[in-house]
């Protein structure tokens, strides 16, 4: 069976982590994060996992290497991933894209959700150290951000665009059908 390979990409917490959670447990699939190469990192060199940090790291490697090394990384992991169904998480750049699109069985799925939503779960689940002190103010700075700027223009390269405004069964049932 050819792999499915779904690259998500959408907004801060629109959901991205999510979907690729319900595809490894629900579809038996794996999951790759562009940000866990750059916790790695910041780990190693013992430094805050926030978001600023994570994004200081990505723009040093794109500058320095180039600008599509992350998703060479993830492209050489998904290589190697024996499972049929495989989740990337946090596509951010038409780099990313361009780089992926050369994996068969590539997709891209745009997730979206509205900012208040997205607002309400990057507080509650605290995955970065600084998100649960974050006003909405702060969050939509966040935004504009180097790392951030493509994101929405995704939207229009996509080869799904799911909308998590609703409940998780909505949300998964969106991907059921994506990857039937």
């Amino acid at each position: 069976m050819p792999k499915i390979i779904l690259g998500l990409a959408g907004e801060i917490a629109s959901g991205k982590g999510t979907v690729a959670k319900y595809i490894c447990e629900k579809h038996g699939g794996s999951s790759h994060r562009f940000s866990t190469m750059l916790r790695d990192v910041a780990k190693r060199m013992y430094l805050e996992e926030n978001r600023e940090n994570l994004q200081k790291i990505s723009t040093i490697f794109r500058e320095k290497f180039f600008d599509d090394i992350l998703s060479a990384v993830i492209t050489k992991d998904v290589e190697n991933d024996p499972h049929e169904i495989i989740a990337i998480d946090g596509v951010r750049r038409l780099a990313d894209i361009a780089y992926l699109q050369k994996l068969s069985g590539f997709k891209l799925v745009y997730i979206d959700a509205d900012i208040e939503k997205r607002f309400k779960r990057i507080t509650k689940r605290r995955e970065n150290s600084d998100d649960n002190e974050k006003t909405l103010e702060e969050f939509k700075k966040d935004h504009e951000r180097e790392a951030e700027l493509q994101i929405r223009d995704l939207i229009n390269k996509a080869d799904f665009v799911v909308d998590n405004n609703g409940i998780c069964k909505e949300l998964y049932d969106q991907i059921d059908k994506i990857i039937k």
